[in-house]
């Protein structure tokens, strides 16, 4: 730190200059660093943001701040984050690209998802800290808009390795974004007595008797603003002999209002153009000075007006204009009468260019704007497709919530609240919505928003819990929609299903799969061309046959609806809705291939279009039927990129997955603990689907581990709801091998019964072979033998190399009771090696001890870590690299920085003893089954 160590440190402040000092030699040694400053107004966070700053020498720096009038504008933060180094955007890949320039309003394009806008600011600003280290630094991030708030969140979860330190100060006396509250934390208390007293003393003329300097220090619980400004605010007498009665200073959160009152106080005392221009730029969030002059001069403001504020320390006015302290903004703006603020805001709106910066523009007018004003109004729901376009959801919903409040005429108004309160819902601020339904619902509507309004509100339900509540809602809605609307009304009872499907057996009265299949059934469309054609149509229909009438009418039209989806150029928005239940529609009906084939292409549609939201979900399903193909990498790939895209995200591992591996690994203890921990909550939120994945996973486990009992016990109670989607299929022969082995064969009549009508209707080797093998397991020695190896053949044609495994694996021990040792041991070998290969534990011990029985000696596996094995994120690393993936690619699916990649590569050539990326393909497979620790 050459010559650092020369500037002086804060007063009081020296364990966070401290911390700051660590911070900012890390970024320089090419360590990522990212601290929130939390406190109250005053306490000092923005002089220690300044502070780093002037440490920061050789980094290139960048700053923001929020502005509380303007928190409704979509990435205004961001773009002055970005700001400088705007010149690499062209470097960025191009979703990325595309993205961000969208978001900032740079280019047209499509709705950027939130999240590969974060993504493309990681990256722009890991790529310049290539050439020099980077300090972002952020003040008053409680005041960000949502769209900027979500980014600087995301990019602080994710540096790493790269020499970026991002500050951020954020107050303690507001309701801040709570996604901060994951990034580290600095707390900026009051300063102790004796600096207190030391900071007092400075701005106090003439002696001061020593009990009234103590009260004030407790008072302001050492506050430096308080210190600096509340003797301004204090009579000559009270400083001598102290307020009659009263405290100097109210204790507490009030803190804040007795600041603000003395800027006030002293805001006032100022002639009446100086108070003028000081509110015309507190309204005024830029701090543009060239506007607040044009718009001071269409008021009649002289220039010499900044005078006597600049002189009273309040502001100061330059190239840029520039508070003393938000406090002294707020309290001006808060002081004025409304009126006031009409006619300032009124003024800027006027000395805004339309062209160049029509939100902000409409926005002053809005705010300057008393009365109902229409051509107001319309101008802010331009204003808010502008903002939606750019991804900027709750600037969108701001603005349209305004107009409604603007909008004159009734039904148009009414109209305005419903497209308000979508977008209310899209931006993930359900209350709001349904407020906003209610303005919508008491105004005139014709029939079609009536029932839009019906089916929003059912939407809100279930995106806020998928669980019992939204199916009834969303069918009531489709009902409603069938009279005036057949498109979207299918699209509802779609949406329907799929509420019904995830509520499974926990569904509410009237809202249950079968419920929806009969409305579907029973509709009356209105239109002689409301024949299903496209692939969604034809999915609702074969599924309502399906649920309502049975396999053997329901699969024809299900086969016709996957043709469908696999040949029909569908809408991005459509596919990524509706892919995922043609993806389970696939895998329940045994269309192994098309299961591939769909969770490949809905993966890729995802990634390609950035659809974060939705990429857990397509790599959720795509790693099911990798892992369920004995695709082990591929599997481990996917399963890397939808951890990082969780973590990204902030959302939960589905507790399917977690379920999955901890059966798949056969580790018990975890298994138990997951189960115990996971069961309630899915059944307290109603997600019956979750229900039955778990009871499932469970069957699978103990059907691995031998214990038969307990295995059909659990895939009885996922058995329990019959049209579990996805699922069905696959729950009936677990059942009945549970039941067959432990004794109880009677117990899996009905279950092989239905697993046989699906096999007949669907006549695909996956849920053939299947059959045979859940049949043989109930059949006499005579047939037994032909029904093994019909499975074995079958499922060989097949990708679910597991079935193919399992079927070796009961053909083996079947040959060992029969006292055929040399024919059990060839089956039971191929299923110990293919168990051991995929690492499906349970399954793998399990076939070891059938050939012990059989008298061949095999090695056990251990289950010992050692030391230098990987962590998870060096496993993920290393595979992606060995099945070719550069570092910016393994950056982009892992939401971390190429630099960041190389550093954790480093570590795994190390532990792994290899010098090379060419290596890594035969050093990985030892390690591959002990990824974490």
């Amino acid at each position: 730190m050459s010559g650092l160590e020369e500037l002086p440190t804060l007063r009081g402040r020296r364990r966070e200059c401290q911390a700051l000092d660590t911070l900012v030699d890390d970024a320089r040694a090419g360590r990522s660093g990212v601290l929130v400053l939390r406190g109250q107004p005053g306490i000092g966070k923005s002089a220690l943001l300044a502070y780093t700053l002037a440490r920061a020498t050789g980094f290139q720096t960048t700053h923001s701040a929020g502005v509380e009038s303007e928190a409704e504008l979509a990435f205004a933060a961001l773009h002055q984050i970005c700001a400088p180094f705007l010149d690499r955007l062209e470097r960025l890949p191009d979703p990325q690209r595309d993205a961000l320039g969208s978001a900032l309003g740079l280019r047209r394009g499509p709705t950027p998802d939130r999240f590969l806008v974060g993504l493309a600011v990681l990256t722009l600003l890991t790529d310049a800290a290539e050439k020099q280290p980077v300090l972002v630094v952020v003040d008053d991030a409680q005041w960000l808009d949502q769209a900027s708030t979500d980014t600087v969140a995301f990019v602080g979860r994710r540096l790493h390795a790269d020499p970026v330190l991002m500050l951020l100060a954020v107050r303690t006396d507001h309701d801040a974004a709570p996604v901060f509250a994951h990034l580290p934390q600095l707390t900026v208390s009051g300063l102790g007595q004796a600096d207190a007293l030391a900071l007092l003393d400075t701005v106090v003329a003439g002696p001061l008797d020593s009990r009234i300097r103590q009260r004030i220090v407790a008072e302001t619980d050492g506050n430096p603003l308080a210190l600096l400004e509340l003797p301004h605010t204090l009579t000559t007498a009270e400083l001598s002999f102290g307020p009659a009665g009263t405290p100097v200073a109210v204790p507490g959160g009030s803190l804040t209002s007795r600041l603000e009152d003395g800027f006030g106080r002293r805001a006032g005392a100022l002639p009446d153009t100086t108070r003028r221009l000081l509110l015309l730029a507190a309204a005024e969030p830029l701090g543009d000075a060239t506007l607040l002059w044009r718009a001071a001069t269409a008021l009649g403001i002289p220039q010499d007006a900044a005078g006597s504020a600049q002189d009273a320390g309040l502001i100061h006015i330059g190239a840029r204009v520039h508070f003393r302290h938000p406090l002294v903004r707020s309290a001006i703006y808060r002081s004025a009468a409304p009126a006031e603020r009409h006619t300032v805001h009124h003024a800027l709106a006027d000395a805004t260019d339309p062209t160049t910066d029509p939100d902000r523009r409409a926005w002053h007018r809005a705010q300057g704007t008393a009365h109902l004003d229409e051509d107001v109004a319309a101008e802010l729901e331009q204003s808010a497709t502008r903002a939606h376009a750019r991804g900027g959801l709750a600037a969108s919903a701001a603005f349209l919530q305004r107009a409604t409040e603007l909008t004159p005429d009734p039904a148009q108004r009414a109209r305005r609240a419903v497209r308000a309160a979508q977008s209310k819902h899209q931006a993930g601020i359900p209350e709001a919505a349904l407020s906003l339904l209610a303005v919508a619902e008491s105004g005139p509507l014709d029939e079609l928003d009536s029932a839009r309004c019906a089916l929003l509100r059912a939407q809100i339900v279930f995106a806020s819990t998928r669980g019992r509540d939204a199916a009834p809602m969303l069918l009531s809605a489709a009902k409603r929609l069938e009279r005036v609307d057949d498109s979207l009304a299918r699209q509802t009872y779609l949406d329907a299903f799929a509420a019904a499907l995830f509520a499974g057996r926990l569904a509410a009265p009237g809202g249950s799969v079968q419920d929806v299949a009969a409305a579907v059934l029973a509709a009356d469309w209105n239109h002689a061309d409301s024949m299903p054609t496209t692939a969604p149509e034809l999915l609702l229909d074969g599924l309502a046959a399906l649920v309502a009438q049975g396999h053997t009418a329901g699969v024809p039209l299900l086969r016709t609806a996957l043709e469908a989806f696999l040949a029909q150029s569908l809408s991005e928005q459509d596919e990524l809705r509706w892919l995922w239940l043609a993806c389970r529609v696939a895998r329940s009906l045994g269309y192994d291939q098309w299961w591939d084939e769909l969770t490949d292409r809905q993966v890729g549609l995802a990634r390609r279009c950035g659809a974060l939201s939705v990429l857990p979900i397509a790599l959720t399903e795509r790693f099911s039927a990798q892992l369920l193909a004995g695709d082990i990498d591929s599997a481990s790939t996917l399963l890397a990129e939808a951890d990082a895209v969780i973590k990204a995200t902030g959302n939960q591992l589905s507790p399917h997955i977690a379920f999955l591996l901890a059966a798949w690994r056969g580790g018990e203890a975890d298994a138990l603990a997951l189960i115990e921990s996971s069961r309630e909550d899915v059944s307290t939120r109603g997600e019956g689907l979750w229900l039955a994945a778990t009871e499932w996973t469970i069957a699978v486990f103990f059907n691995g581990l031998g214990r038969y009992q307990d295995a059909l016990v659990a895939a009885e109670r996922a058995a329990q709801q019959p049209h579990e989607l996805g699922l069905s299929t696959w729950i009936w022969p677990e059942l009945i091998e549970a039941a067959a082995r432990s004794g109880h064969p009677d117990r899996a009549t009905v279950p092989m019964r239905q697993l046989a009508e699906v096999a007949a209707a669907t006549g695909t080797d996956w849920t053939a072979g299947v059959e045979a093998r859940s049949r043989a397991l109930l059949t006499d020695d005579e047939h037994a033998e032909a029904l093994y190896r019909d499975a074995i053949d079958r499922l060989s044609r097949t990708r679910i190399r597991v079935a193919q495994a399992r079927a070796h694996l009961v053909y083996g021990e079947w040959l060992r009771r029969q006292g055929r040792r040399v024919d059990a041991r060839e089956q039971l070998r191929t299923a110990h090696e293919e168990f051991t290969r995929i690492g499906m534990g349970a399954y793998a011990e399990r076939a070891r001890r059938e050939l012990v029985a059989t008298g061949e000696t095999v090695r056990k596996r251990s289950g010992d870590i050692d030391e230098d094995q990987l962590t998870s994120q060096e496993a993920q690393i290393a595979q992606l690299a060995a099945r070719g993936h550069t570092n910016p690619e393994i950056g982009a699916l892992l939401f971390i920085s190429a630099r960041t990649v190389e550093w954790h590569l480093r570590k795994v050539f190390t532990k792994l003893g290899i010098t090379s990326r060419r290596q890594l393909r035969t050093a990985l497979p030892d390690t591959l089954h002990a990824m974490t620790r």
